[in-house]
């Protein structure tokens, strides 16, 4: 894996491994809030609220960090290819939440980045 899901998945796995109450149903909320709060950023989603709790407040912050940091200026990353990103992720988190209820997607990812 070397592409930019990598950044968002391993700053996933930071949250997962210092928050043992982090299940995967706080993931996918925090990344459906992150993707308001960077569209909030670049002047839409205005009228948006972006609820965060102590679970999700990292996630949302590394996401929005990651985006002003990449898009418009690696690789001409645009908002909506970003927002494609976090939601490839998301549907993955679901997708795995599936087989182990409560955090089977770190279950999952940490294999990968060892």
């Amino acid at each position: 894996m070397n592409d930019f899901n990598d950044d968002i998945e391993a700053g996933l796995i930071r949250r997962y491994a210092i928050l043992p109450c982090l299940t995967d149903l706080l993931c996918m909320l925090a990344l459906d809030n992150a993707k308001i709060a960077i569209k909030q950023e670049f002047g839409f989603a205005r009228n948006e609220s972006v609820p965060k709790t102590d679970e999700t407040a990292g996630i949302i912050g590394d996401c929005v960090a990651r985006g002003l940091a990449r898009i418009g200026k690696v690789n001409d990353l645009t908002l909506k290819e970003y927002l494609a990103r976090i939601d490839k992720i998301r549907r993955s988190v679901a997708r795995h939440h599936a087989f182990d209820a409560s955090r089977g997607y770190y279950n999952f990812i940490k294999k990968l980045f060892p």
